[in-house]
């Protein structure tokens, strides 16, 4: 077993070093038996870095109406005139208003059965974003950040985590500035300030960093080491995304009509087609948002929820099946995890505004990649979605299955602002059903 001692005396982080003893000790099946089990651990980290493994989220906030997604309750009481449509898997069946997403159900595993007690929409949105309630003491990160934090090459010079309309309710939280999301609130545009100033070539560029790295060891010095950590961190990615050649992978007009047609020419369409290039770049996380500067209203329908949806789908249906038709073709579903969902989903009862309210209780996620069975439908509501009556699924249950599809920890524990070990996932167990 290797000491903590040790690799701790070889650098002042202990990280690096450990990792490439690691790639040298696992070289022979001898190597690979004098490893702990926290040795293991981070081999295997390593491991699924080189396999490129990604995840795609395509958040609705607000809370969509499970009845109008994916639990279509079409006759009943509850389940008002939304109707239901057959989908390319014989008995799976979901609302009228997704026909092409209907058509990729071979791929898509649908969760009927998540279950939660938040109905806020700040703290709802915070907990599936973190996998923990929202906290006055704590700042946990968000799904994105840990993704990234897991997974990424850390030699990549575009952001490991780019957030693609809205906001991150969450942000990097105490894993700090070097995984915290680069927000790009239009799709159809170059992110702002990515080019060198005007009369500015790289090695101009590169001698003003060393210049500011310098004054800012100074200012270090003089007691402001923490903030100037995070500071550095934010430059550091910014300058290596101006003078990467991989920025063009924000570029948009370089793909055909046709493929951005399918897709959908809404912002939140072009926001996906843009996750997928940029997944295709090396990105190892982006999440998709509806609302806020993708200029679609969010999902919180409590009157005209009916028009309101078939609206909203008919915007999120092209990019959702386009997404996913898209990734297969080019080989990268299988290594990539994509996720739709909300915050919460909406009451069976229609209130006299004609529409629904905030109702945790029972909501519905659909996970399609990365080796999730697709196909399928796990957990059950009552025939009127008034309760989860089989299969029920926690938010931790979902982190939990998240983090088995992409190879990570659940378990693993990170180091927290306040100097206490915090678990990637605090409990919940990986559904074994979804997992291939």
């Amino acid at each position: 077993m290797i000491s903590n001692d040790w690799y701790l005396r070889m650098t002042r982080d202990g990280v690096y070093s450990r990792r490439s003893f690691l790639r040298d000790v696992a070289v022979g099946t001898g190597g690979l038996a004098a490893l702990s089990w926290m040795d293991t651990m981070r081999l295997h980290a390593h491991e699924m870095r080189k396999q490129g493994k990604a995840c795609i989220l395509l958040f609705m906030p607000g809370g969509p109406s499970q009845f109008e997604t994916f639990d279509p309750k079409p006759g009943t009481e509850t389940g008002g005139p939304t109707q239901a449509i057959d989908t390319a898997v014989p008995g799976i069946r979901i609302a009228e208003h997704w026909p092409r997403v209907a058509e990729q159900m071979k791929e898509l595993a649908i969760i009927r059965s998540m279950t939660n007690r938040e109905g806020n929409h700040q703290r709802a949105q915070y907990e599936l974003h973190t996998g923990y309630a929202l906290s006055g003491s704590i700042k946990y990160p968000s799904l994105g950040a840990i993704v990234a934090s897991e997974l990424a090459d850390p030699g990549f010079d575009l952001p490991h985590y780019v957030h693609i309309g809205g906001r991150d309710p969450a942000g990097s939280g105490f894993l700090g500035m070097t995984f915290a999301p680069f927000t790009v609130m239009d799709p159809n545009r170059m992110p702002a300030n990515v080019e060198l100033p005007r009369g500015t070539d790289p090695k101009r560029f590169t001698r003003r960093l060393q210049l500011m790295e310098k004054l800012e060891r100074d200012f270090a010095e003089a007691g402001a080491e923490a903030k100037v950590a995070d500071h550095k961190a934010v430059y550091e990615t910014a300058s290596q995304m101006v003078l990467s050649p991989r920025i063009k992978a924000f570029d948009l007009s370089q793909e055909k009509d046709a493929l951005r047609d399918r897709y959908g020419r809404t912002p939140f369409g072009q926001g996906c087609l843009l996750a997928r290039r940029l997944v295709e770049t090396g990105v190892t996380f982006v999440e998709v948002q509806t609302s806020g500067g993708m200029g679609v209203g969010n999902w919180d329908t409590h009157d005209n929820n009916f028009e309101r949806h078939k609206t909203l789908a008919g915007i999120t249906d092209p990019a959702f099946a386009a997404l996913i038709a898209d990734l297969k073709d080019r080989g990268m579903l299988e290594r990539t995890l994509v996720i739709w969902m909300g915050e919460f989903g909406r009451t069976p009862n229609i209130n006299g505004r004609n529409g629904r309210d905030h109702y945790p209780r029972a909501f519905s996620v659909v996970l399609a990649g990365c080796g999730i069975r697709g196909g399928m439908v796990y957990g059950q509501t009552d025939p009127l979605g008034r309760a989860v009556v089989e299969n029920p699924v926690t938010v931790r249950d979902l982190f939990s299955t998240i983090c088995h599809a992409l190879g990570i920890n659940p378990a693993k524990e990170n180091m927290s602002s306040v100097g206490r070990p915090i678990k990637i996932v605090d409990g919940g167990t990986p559904i074994k059903a979804l997992l291939s």
